[in-house]
């Protein structure tokens, strides 16, 4: 079922690991679906190039050794370059994949270009798009309820939303001391606070 090279990238990936010094950290996936990575990037400012990038997976072999793949892909491309890999190109690096298994590439794309989008919006590089409720929300879709692996979005446990003067306000139908508050806290931190169309950001927890 699975390459050869595949299973060696499961049982000996490479770059796994957090990375304190990160410019950039991003979670992509679900727990429902079976399948979550955090990825890591390190950026030459000047260069615009990946120097170091790492990884966390949560899932399968398959979801292991492609995000693994992808990470020597990149590695010391600039970002421009690095934007083009396609899952197709990842699938046939490790010599393929059963089409059940295709979305594991296809996850490991989309944490890349999600790592590198938050990297160039945070910096001004590229243009943000206008602050509105929406905005947030599709910013905060990622964001995973651990306790049931579903984002915070289509659960309804983010409800309102009020901007003003670039300060975002919201409410969270949950309680204070929910296990997994500050989890979810630091994961909506990490997507909106760097963010140069956002001034300022306040939790209500009305659980």
């Amino acid at each position: 079922m699975y390459s050869p090279k595949l299973l060696e990238l499961f049982k000996n990936p490479k770059n796994v690991g957090e990375m304190p010094n990160a410019d950039v950290k991003v979670t992509e996936g679900s727990l429902a679906c079976g399948d979550m990575i955090t990825i890591f990037l390190k950026i030459d400012k000047e260069k615009k190039k990946i120097e170091d990038i790492k990884f966390l997976s949560y899932g399968c072999a398959a979801n292991i050794a492609t995000t693994s793949m992808m990470t020597e892909m990149v590695k010391e491309k600039i970002l421009e370059e690095a934007k083009k890999l396609t899952f197709k190109e990842i699938a046939e690096e490790i010599e393929g994949l059963p089409p059940v298994k295709m979305h594991c590439a296809v996850l490991s794309i989309d944490g890349l270009r999600s790592a590198i989008r938050k990297y160039e919006e945070e910096r001004g590089l590229v243009e943000v798009p206008e602050l509105d409720e929406s905005f947030v929300r599709s910013r905060l879709r990622h964001v995973i309820n651990p306790k049931i692996g579903r984002d915070i979005v289509s659960t309804g446990i983010l409800e309102e939303i009020k901007i003003q003067d670039r300060k975002v306000e919201m409410d969270l139908n949950m309680s204070e001391d929910d296990e997994f508050k500050n989890y979810i806290v630091e994961e909506m931190h990490e997507r909106l606070d760097k963010l140069p169309n956002i001034k300022g950001l306040k939790l209500n927890f009305r659980g």
